[in-house]
C-alpha cells in the first residue's frame, strides 16, 4: 500500500520539520516500510511524500496511535485533495525482478458507487 501525499508549501524549513516528524510518527508504526519527502526541482513549493506499507490494514493501523491521529492526521489534511492519495502496488521491481500483486479491488469497484454494493441495483 503507497500513501502519495502532494502539497504546497512555500516554506521549506517548518514544513520540512513537519514531514519530518509525521514520518518519524508513522515508520514507528508496525507494517509502516519507509517513507520519503520529496520537492520538485521545476516548482520549488511543490512536494510530495510517499509513505509505503506492508498492507491496507498495515496503513489503516498506523494511522491510529493517538500521536498519528493528533500530528500526522493534520498535517495531511493540509495535501491536494483534488488526486487520490492511498495506491495498491500492482507491479515491484527489485534487483532486476519484477513481481505482480494481487489486486485488493473488488472486480466490480470502478462501477459500484457508494451504498450499492449491499443490494441489488440494476446495471449501469
Amino acid at each position: 500500500m503507497l500513501l502519495i501525499a502532494r502539497f504546497t508549501a512555500a516554506e521549506a524549513e517548518p514544513f520540512t520539520e513537519r514531514a519530518r516528524r509525521a514520518l518519524e510518527l508513522l515508520l514507528a508504526q508496525p507494517g509502516c516500510l519507509r517513507g520519503l519527502l520529496a520537492r520538485s526541482t521545476e516548482v520549488a513549493d511543490t512536494w510530495v511524500l510517499t509513505v509505503e506499507f506492508a498492507s491496507v490494514s498495515a496503513y489503516r493501523r498506523a494511522l491510529s496511535p493517538f500521536d498519528v491521529r493528533t500530528e500526522v492526521i493534520p498535517f495531511l489534511g493540509r495535501a491536494d485533495t483534488t488526486e487520490p492519495a492511498a495506491y495498491e502496488v500492482v507491479l515491484e521491481a527489485q534487483t532486476g525482478e519484477v513481481r505482480q500483486h494481487v489486486s485488493l479491488l473488488a472486480a466490480d469497484a470502478d462501477t459500484v458507487r457508494l451504498g450499492e454494493a449491499s443490494g441489488p441495483t440494476t446495471a449501469r
